[in-house]
């Protein structure tokens, strides 16, 4: 008798993907720490480049941890990007909020009577 299913062990591609992930936070703990200056100090649409890095590799450590964990790369391409689509819009609706709303407090007391009292 056959088996239609044969089981395959995953150790090498577990391993894989917790190197990966692991170098990745590695790399953004490292910047935490150092915090260069040519990313620290440069901005780019009112952001230093420095929270640029970390939103990109943030993204990329979800997206690799949906497609890996969560099986993606074996679905039918029309539900990858439903779910890839819907994650897509609501990262770009939270970094435009950011964006404009990000430096809303310190516009308020920068251009108003009121002090600084914190």
């Amino acid at each position: 008798m056959s088996h239609a299913h044969e089981h395959v062990s995953n150790t090498s591609r577990i391993w894989k993907v917790f190197i990966l992930l692991s170098l990745v936070t590695i790399v953004e703990v490292a910047l935490g720490i150092i915090r260069p200056e040519v990313l620290f100090y440069n901005n780019f649409l009112s952001m230093n480049l420095l929270n640029w890095v970390f939103i990109i590799l943030t993204l990329y450590k979800a997206y690799y941890i949906v497609w890996a964990f969560m099986h993606m790369e074996g679905e039918k391409s029309s539900l990858r990007w439903a779910v890839v689509a819907t994650v897509i819009f609501l990262v770009l609706y939270l970094v435009f909020i950011l964006l404009v709303e990000g430096d809303y407090v310190y516009g308020v007391f920068k251009n108003s009577t009121i002090k600084w009292n914190f």
